[in-house]
């Protein structure tokens, strides 16, 4: 799709501030560092600030204010909002409205980063230009009675700029005693910092639209990365994400490299998180089964088209067979969800473990392997 916009939609603002904060990160950034290096408390604030400000996105104004995935006492709402605004991805109220509406219409004109008109679009085009007209803040009144939400969403640009860009130029003076440590506060823990932490949150309106695998729906773009979750918390896991909105974790296997979700449980376990909502494993293993029996049909299908494959015969005949046990644990699974009868984590475990294999048979087809016996 060709995207066209008007000159006279360009928000100047927002254009002019990311285009300075990007020319200071790969420009003036590198050169400070290339000149005069940083001394270990610089390297720390940014350490600092990459994880307060990251964490305060993913986990506040992502997990507790846009999807109340959970809830949380004034400390963690307080702690959230602050280095949340020091991101400088606005306030807490315009960041939620936006992700509200982009799940609502994921895919669709009415998504703000909707990916369909472009990958740059869906990364930063969207920031960069003015929506006509100005879509009005009618999902978030939940959050319009919060008076810390509020309180932010008034100061969010003042404290961006004193707690996120000046505070660590004046620590970073007291560090050295002198203007090469302000400035390296300055640019390192601030400018660069929040380069950093944009970028990897304007990748999964892109990049997690763009690239991955799909296991838990196909009805929309998002999709899971891995690599993505290293270096946005645990948000990587988009595809889930889409299809359980809710559930306060992004990673849902044991294994999967989810930071916000930790934290979350922490703070439960400390008591200033609670009533955090989870989708049941049943729910989970029944969309991973219903996706694996569609791509199954689906590559079932394109082998009886292709005679010249060379394992044509072997492979129809074992995944007909896979796809018959995958159809009727689907079927028994989804009754037992309805007669609300409880699972044994070991039907489960059997359960998902035959998902896998058609997973892997599937793998083995379109790579031209013989299929495992």
């Amino acid at each position: 799709m060709k995207l066209r916009i008007p000159f006279e939609r360009v928000d100047w603002i927002n254009t002019g501030f990311l285009a300075m904060i990007s020319l200071l990160a790969v420009i003036a950034a590198p050169a400070f560092l290339w000149f005069y290096d940083a001394n270990a408390l610089i390297w720390s604030m940014f350490g600092f600030y990459c994880i307060a400000t990251g964490m305060s996105i993913t986990l506040g104004y992502h997990r507790l204010f846009s999807h109340l995935s959970f809830k949380a006492k004034w400390p963690v709402k307080l702690f959230t909002l602050v280095f949340g605004a020091c991101a400088f991805e606005n306030s807490a109220l315009n960041w939620v409205s936006d992700h509200r509406r982009h799940h609502k219409h994921v895919d669709h004109d009415d998504d703000p980063y909707d990916i369909s008109k472009g990958f740059f679009w869906a990364h930063i085009g969207w920031i960069l230009f003015k929506t006509t007209p100005e879509p009005p803040l009618d999902n978030v009144q939940d959050l319009q009675k919060d008076k810390l939400v509020m309180w932010q969403h008034r100061w969010d640009k003042l404290i961006a700029l004193f707690v996120g860009l000046i505070l660590p130029g004046v620590l970073g003076y007291f560090s050295t005693g002198d203007w090469t440590g302000a400035l390296g506060g300055f640019l390192i823990a601030g400018v660069l910092r929040v380069f950093v932490v944009q970028q990897c949150t304007f990748f999964i309106n892109s990049l997690c639209h763009t690239i991955g695998s799909r296991p838990y729906s196909t009805k929309c773009s998002a999709r899971d990365s891995f690599v993505m979750s290293l270096v946005t918390f645990g948000e990587g896991y988009h595809n889930y994400h889409h299809e359980f909105q809710h559930d306060y974790r992004n990673g849902v296997k044991p294994w999967n490299f989810d930071p916000t979700k930790w934290s979350i449980w922490l703070l439960s376990k400390v008591g200033l998180a609670s009533d955090l909502r989870r989708v049941p494993d049943t729910k989970v293993l029944l969309a991973e089964m219903a996706e694996a029996r569609r791509r199954a049909d689906q590559e079932l299908a394109s082998l009886h088209a292709a005679n010249d494959h060379p394992w044509r015969d072997k492979a129809v005949e074992s995944m007909n067979s896979l796809i018959d046990r995958l159809t009727a644990n689907y079927h028994e699974l989804e009754k037992a969800m309805t007669d609300r009868v409880d699972l044994s984590r070991k039907a489960l475990r059997n359960w998902s473990r035959e998902t896998r294999q058609v997973l892997d048979h599937l793998s083995a087809i379109r790579r031209g392997r013989e299929v495992p016996a």
